[in-house]
Formats: structure tokens, sequence, C-alpha cells
């Protein structure tokens, strides 16, 4: 992972569009223009890194301090790599550094997404949820990865 640039906007929007349209339009919700804008409206160079997989861009994730902890949003891998423990990886290692500060994790992930599978392996749990989103919390240390 490197940490994100200003410049690495447009990528990750369209990355954002690919990964989510399928999600997306199950949920009768993809909106081509929409997608990308509000990546763009959100997006905090800052908080977020870009995924590496070959030297080659393959995701991103943005890590970002809340009141109460931190959240977990955009985080994005190409199709490509997908299902071959990058996200695992990733994800293993953000909780790992938000273990030892000791702060929960909260995200959002789409109804229906495969990817509610893979924060619920590392131990995160809903929250509450209404017909398009299912929100998620992770306290500190709960996260032995189940198989």
């Amino acid at each position: 992972m490197r940490p994100a640039e200003p410049a690495d906007v447009e990528g990750i929007a369209e990355l954002r569009a690919v990964v989510m349209r399928p999600d997306l339009e199950s949920l009768g919700r993809f909106d081509e223009h929409r997608v990308r804008q509000r990546l763009r409206d959100s997006f905090s160079p800052r908080h977020t890194s870009v995924i590496l997989a070959d030297g080659a861009f393959a995701g991103c994730v943005t890590l970002r301090p809340a009141e109460d902890g931190q959240w977990l949003e955009h985080f994005y891998l190409s199709p490509d790599v997908q299902g071959r423990g990058l996200g695992s990886a990733v994800l293993r290692t953000l909780l790992d550094r938000t273990d030892a500060d000791g702060v929960l994790v909260r995200l959002n992930v789409l109804q229906g997404s495969a990817a509610r599978r893979l924060y619920e392996r590392h131990g995160f749990t809903v929250e509450v949820q209404d017909p398009i989103d299912i929100f998620m919390v992770r306290l500190p240390g709960a996260g032995t990865l189940r198989v």
C-alpha cells in the first residue's frame, strides 16, 4: 500500500463504479454519474491508501477518524485481484493498527454485497440496517479471523 494522492481520485472513482455496479443494479440504485461523484465528493487522500499488486493499482481503502473510533470506507479491489486473499491481508493490516490503538471501527456495506462475509470473518457485527445499507461495527480485538 502507498498513501493516496489527489491525482488518484479519478482512478479510484472509476474502480468504485466497476466494483459497486452489480450490487447497486440489484438494488435498482446504479447511476453512472452519481456512483463516481459520491467518491469525488468524499475523497480524502490524507486518510486513503492505494493498494498495489505486482506494482500496479489494484484498489484502495480509507480509514477515517470518527468521534468514537474509525470509519472504514471506500474499500475497493479490482475484480481481477479479488478472491486471492488480498482483501483479507489489507483488512488484517488495518485492523491490527486499530486494535493496537484500542479503537472500534465502523463501516457500511450494501444489502446483498459479498463483502459482508469478509467483514464478518474479521469480527464485524451488524449494528443496524435498512433496505439499502448494512451498518457494521467491530470492537477492538474482536478480530480473530474465523475461517
